[in-house]
């Protein structure tokens, strides 16, 4: 029992620069305590005497501002940092050395008895505010972005970020699949049309930057195919002139980016307008004035 509270206590030291001493931590961290009461409560909870598990959950839950159902699974060297706000569900399972933060849910999308809520995998670390809802698996080092609304299964090693949540990083990239393109011939159309996708590579994981892409990748295919009809009709025909593509020219589209321009100009430079326009009203009117008067 105080050997598995020493490595509880020596979890926090890892994990928390600021903990300075041992006393500091047993008395002053409210994730230790309700990791303790947890272990009596779920001891409880297995020998079926459950209502007097949940009376001390839910008195620890009044106390340290963290809610742990006495039926989730917890592993070794779980840490809760800062704590206020977290809830785990009954049928959760925590891994070792699992690290959660303020007001993370370990919740469920079920009414159902049964496996309803997650599964975290040891070594996760799941952010301030993220909610993982639903019976699915977070694999082993998986880390969880802040605020992050995670409805299904993470691989091991992955970073998850965004609402709803998308794998950012990998802990094995992909596996690069041989192009189905021309490079070649899509960086042709990306210079033809102008785009440049933020500047993100093929292989970088933005899914704005893919989506960009796979248009890039359709318009090449349409090109491409037009290329073939073309070349057909001149074979059945040997009087037809394909003609050359209409090219972009940025005179076409002057008048355009001038009302854009104008539009999106700086509060300073309407201001100074404004002013000029004020000066040139009084000479204007100081001339009308004068020709009256001769």
């Amino acid at each position: 029992m105080f050997s598995r509270l020493r490595e509880d206590i020596n979890s926090v030291f890892a994990r928390d620069p600021a903990a300075r001493n041992f006393l500091e931590v047993l008395t002053n961290y409210p994730g230790l305590h309700a990791l303790l009461a947890h272990r009596l409560s779920h001891w409880l909870w297995e020998r079926n005497l459950k209502w007097l598990a949940r009376s001390i959950s839910t008195l620890f839950r009044w106390l340290t501002g963290i809610e742990i159902h006495p039926g989730a699974r917890i592993g070794r060297r779980f840490f809760i940092d800062h704590g206020m706000g977290v809830v785990i569900g009954e049928t959760a399972e925590v891994g070792d050395d699992v690290t959660l933060y303020q007001g993370v849910t370990l919740g469920g999308t079920s009414w159902n008895k049964g496996k309803r809520h997650p599964t975290l995998e040891d070594g996760v670390i799941v952010g301030a505010g993220a909610k993982i809802l639903g019976p699915f698996t977070v694999g082993a080092g998986a880390k969880i972005g802040s605020n992050a609304v995670i409805t299904k299964a993470v691989p091991a090693g992955a970073t998850v970020v965004g609402i709803p949540g998308k794998i950012v990083k990998r802990a094995d990239p992909d596996v690069e699949e041989a192009p189905t393109f021309d490079p070649e011939r899509r960086e042709a159309i990306r210079q033809k049309f102008g785009f440049d996708a933020y500047g993100v590579s093929q292989d970088m994981p933005d899914p704005v930057a893919r989506s960009m892409q796979a248009m890039l990748d359709h318009m090449h295919a349409v090109d491409q195919r037009m290329d073939m009809m073309c070349e057909t009709l001149r074979k059945l025909d040997a009087g037809y002139r394909a003609g050359h593509w209409p090219q972009l020219r940025d005179e076409d589209f002057s008048e355009i980016l001038a009302d854009v321009e104008s539009c999106c100009s700086a509060p300073e430079d309407k201001l100074s307008t404004q002013d000029d326009e004020r000066q040139e009203v009084p000479s204007s009117l100081s001339r009308k004035r004068s020709g009256n008067e001769r």
